[in-house]
């Protein structure tokens, strides 16, 4: 590993970003976040963290999942659910 130190002076002008209003700031390459994105954004502050998945490949009849897909977006969240209580329902017999 070179050791060579690598910190250069910033070249950014502090002063002259001090100064910009936010009308001076061109935001065009940021999407706008309508009441509706808003509205489905998620804050996780004092929850428990949110338990990651697997992924995994599931053979499953093509009857069964055109009928989740059917259900609209988020087919894959349901399958986990019933999964999940079916699990829940039938670990302690």
């Amino acid at each position: 590993m070179n050791k060579k130190y690598t910190f250069q002076k910033s070249r950014t002008d502090w002063d002259r970003v001090d100064e910009l209003t936010d009308n001076d700031i061109n935001f065009d390459d940021n999407p706008k976040i309508t009441p509706e994105k808003f509205a489905d954004a998620v804050l996780r502050k004092g929850f428990k963290p949110v338990v990651r998945k697997t992924q995994v490949t599931l053979r499953i009849d093509e009857d069964v999942l055109s009928w989740f897909k059917n259900q609209g977006k988020g087919y894959q969240t349901k399958i986990n659910a019933l999964l999940k209580a079916y699990k829940e329902a039938h670990q302690y017999k």
